[in-house]
């Protein structure tokens, strides 16, 4: 099969963590008769640099032609790089934004993973680990209050801010049915988190999935709310499956679930809309201070890749072997520096990509 895939390389290790990326899919490919074709495009800083804006229409016209998207990551140091001078819509990180628009991708997943290999960098207690955990957060991406009318004005002498929280019954149905049709690619459970307690759009949120869930008969449908769920994921995370959730809550409950893996150099992510076409990512960011040392963990993104193989073209065992070799490369001893431990080999960039191919 022929695959078209969008890369942009972005900014800082960016470039360098594609490569390794490109690299194993190459090695996936010409192991299962395979043809990944790829066209590089810029955005963030250095389509800026090029440019004078993060994404160019072009650019954009390219992705939404391509059968998916695989970027290393965009942005600078805050403090010291010319970009954040400009208007924050023509900084590195709108370029996401506008990819994400025009690419109407509404659902972000970010898989919550800890590696067997890895249990010693997890901050919880052996005890709560137990055998390991592997959830993922799905995140409605493009409503909820991050999207709502807002203004800032004085009132009766007070300055005063307001924020809207708004969904219709439209926006929940697709993202609901893409939490369920990736959960019966895992463990068929689904868990719907909100605050229906208190809020009427959690409760629409909640009926909705419900609704949903009708079609699904095969996947388990949960709910909890999400100051329940923000003490479960560090009490017990094994026991979730997929996470559905709004805009905020996703934000919030992701990072959580990032953190209790220990290496945010290890954590894939996707975004998803109603086609197959979808945009793959790493959850880390460019890293400038390490760029062009061989020093970036191109793991997270490999990961990403793995995403791809399953959600944008159905490779489900592609993505497994994929998988499979990291997780042999790391039983094997070897890391990069941000997941090095005493005993184990450290290795650069390159040399990981290198492992990780040779396992394929």
């Amino acid at each position: 099969m022929d695959y078209k895939i969008t890369v942009i390389p972005g900014d800082g290790i960016g470039p360098e963590i594609i490569r390794e990326t490109r690299k194993v899919l190459d090695a996936l490919g010409a192991r299962y008769g395979h043809n990944f074709s790829y066209t590089e495009v810029l955005m963030g800083g250095v389509s800026i640099d090029a440019h004078g804006v993060p994404l160019t229409d072009e650019a954009l016209s390219t992705a939404k032609d391509s059968d998916a998207v695989l970027l290393g990551a965009v942005g600078g140091n805050v403090g010291t790089s010319n970009w954040y001078s400009l208007p924050p819509n023509l900084r590195p990180e709108a370029g996401l934004l506008k990819i994400r628009k025009g690419l109407n991708l509404f659902a972000n997943i970010r898989p919550a993973v800890l590696f067997e290999e890895l249990k010693g960098a997890c901050p919880l207690k052996d005890e709560i680990i137990g055998d390991g955990f592997d959830f993922v957060v799905m995140r409605e991406l493009t409503g909820g209050l991050y999207f709502g009318d807002r203004w800032t004005k004085e009132v009766d002498g007070l300055r005063t801010a307001k924020d809207t929280l708004l969904y219709n019954e439209e926006e929940i149905v697709r993202i609901a049915r893409q939490a369920f049709e990736i959960a019966r690619k895992r463990r068929k459970k689904v868990c719907s988190v909100d605050k229906a307690n208190v809020l009427d759009s959690s409760r629409l949120w909640r009926q909705v999935t419900e609704e949903v869930a009708k079609d699904y008969p095969d996947v388990e449908l949960s709910h909890m709310l999400v100051d329940n769920c923000a003490m479960q994921i560090v009490r017990d995370p094994s026991q979730f499956d997929v996470i559905l959730t709004e805009n905020m809550f996703g934000d919030i409950l992701s990072d959580e679930a990032s953190m209790v893996t220990g290496s945010i150099g290890m954590l894939a992510s996707a975004s998803l809309g109603k086609t197959k076409l979808g945009l793959y990512e790493p959850s880390h960011g460019s890293a400038p201070d390490i760029a062009g040392q061989n020093k970036a963990n191109p793991i997270a993104t490999i990961l990403s890749s793995a995403m791809m193989l399953r959600y944008s073209f159905d490779l489900d065992m592609e993505a497994n072997v994929l998988e499979s070799a990291i997780k042999e490369v790391l039983k094997k001893g070897y890391r990069t520096i941000d997941i090095m431990s005493p005993g184990k080999t450290l290795v650069g960039t390159d040399k990981m990509g290198d492992l990780i191919v040779a396992e394929i």
